[in-house]
């Protein structure tokens, strides 16, 4: 594949700032190279005055509501998984299952996510965004609702595997409206814009799940999920347009989306940048799945105690990512901000590995969260930097190429879950086993296949 070079003149059009029509020249010739428009019509170029529907010029206009949607849809996996955290020890007693039966529940999940990506994203590009996002919320909704009534854990676990398949449409198709509506400098600040907002769903989460638990089981938990479910569907039905104009969908079936997806993979950076991301996920994974036994059950907290460690922690990652949007894009190269990131998360769980063998002698739980705050803070400079190198390097297969992302980091990450309990629940070694591995393989990745020191079109593109 021909490596990524900067472009002297723009090639397609951009988001409605000035600055993004300015610094994304570079991404757009690695689009050109590195996949074409559409079947049938390899190497087509994007013309600069090319009409975009009104639909996706409103949703630009009206950038606060698209931003506060898309938010939403993307703080799915964190409602559907972080509310019901704090409720795992419970979910053990309640169902007579052991802790690494009832962490399947979160792998179930997690893989519902990941395979349902894989089918929404290319049927996104072919009969636009709208359509199998509602059918996905709606899926969604009927799933929560029968884990409400779940009457064993292993039918808990195939409804979480549901309901799962059903959140997975509004992760991929909310990375491909962004696509479809901004490139360059401003995706890379709408990312980090969406870190903002999906953020905040893993602060209250826990904390809500922590409270519910208060005044009725962990069922109510679901109860609570059905609701948001409902209304983040009627929001979407009534506010979210129409992004992607019926001239740019793709009109294969199965083969033409794999195809596509074979084409994004041959492109060496593009792949070095989804695994990147994925394994960096994989490490947040561990700790979301660990956490609430590392926390509660081996240093004795409550699950109040927990929730508040939990969100002071996804505090930490939407101030950094809100940094890397506000301070760091548009000054530093994306690739140089990816590196420190990944560098930092494989420094904490160093760290984290060497106080869960003794090391450093008994350890209290106030050096283990810092570690964990650290880790989890690095994630937003890792996270939403891979998503927007590995998206510059495509334009017409937003929703294949969002899929790619996201199902990869979400079979990682559901890898990675049952291996933090291998050992019981009364040793946090496992967790920091895993983050270590995936966050030096995360590294490895980005370095060895992304070779930022040569493909430096879309990250120079993006952060100069």
């Amino acid at each position: 594949m021909p490596e990524a070079e900067e472009s002297t003149e723009s090639t397609a059009p951009v988001a409605s700032t000035a600055s993004t029509a300015s610094t994304s020249n570079a991404s757009q010739t690695a689009d050109a190279k590195t996949e074409p428009n559409k079947p049938n019509e390899p190497n087509k170029p994007n013309k600069p005055n090319e009409p975009i529907e009104s639909s996706a010029r409103t949703a630009r206009g009206t950038g606060l509501l698209v931003t506060f949607v898309l938010g939403g849809l993307t703080a799915t996996p964190p409602l559907a998984m972080d509310m019901y955290l704090p409720a795992l020890p419970e979910v053990t007693r309640a169902l007579h299952a052991p802790a690494a039966t009832v962490q399947l529940t979160l792998t179930a999940c997690l893989a519902g996510m990941a395979l349902g990506q894989l089918v929404v994203g290319p049927m996104s590009d072919k009969w636009g965004r709208r359509r199998p996002l509602l059918t996905g919320l709606a899926v969604y909704v009927l799933a929560t609702v029968l884990c409400v009534f779940a009457p064993s854990v292993e039918s808990l676990v195939a409804f979480r595997l549901a309901q799962g398949l059903g959140g997975a449409a509004g992760i991929v198709i909310a990375r491909a409206v962004v696509r479809d509506l901004y490139d360059g400098v401003a995706m890379a600040r709408f990312f980090s814009n969406l870190m903002l907002i999906s953020g905040v769903a893993p602060i209250v989460a826990p904390l809500i799940g922590g409270q519910i638990l208060r005044v009725t089981d962990w069922r109510g938990v679901f109860v609570v999920l059905t609701v948001v479910g409902v209304l983040l569907a009627g929001l979407v039905w009534a506010r979210l347009p129409e992004t992607l104009p019926v001239g740019e969908r793709h009109s294969g079936g199965v083969g033409e989306a794999l195809r596509s997806m074979r084409r994004l993979l041959a492109d060496l950076p593009f792949t070095g940048y989804m695994l990147a991301g994925g394994f960096a996920f994989a490490a947040l994974f561990a700790y979301i799945s660990a956490s609430p036994f590392v926390i509660q059950e081996i240093y004795g907290a409550s699950p109040q105690t927990f929730s508040l460690l939990f969100g002071l922690n996804s505090v930490g990652l939407v101030v950094v990512g809100q940094l890397n949007g506000k301070v760091l894009v548009g000054r530093v190269r994306l690739d140089k901000v990816m590196a420190v990131g990944l560098g930092i998360v494989v420094l904490a769980a160093s760290a984290l590995l060497l106080m869960a063998t003794g090391a450093f002698g008994e350890v209290g739980l106030a050096p283990v969260a810092a570690a964990l705050f650290v880790l989890m803070s690095a994630m937003g400079l890792a996270l939403p930097n891979a998503q927007t190198l590995a998206l510059l390097r495509t334009r017409n297969s937003a929703g294949s190429a969002s899929a790619l992302l996201g199902t990869s980091s979400f079979l990682i990450g559901a890898i990675a879950s049952p291996l933090v309990g291998v050992a019981g629940e009364h040793t946090a070694v496992p967790m920091a086993v895993v983050q270590l591995a995936a966050g030096v393989v995360a590294l490895g990745c980005f370095v060895g296949m992304c070779r930022p020191w040569k493909t430096g079109a879309g990250a120079e593109g993006a952060g100069s």
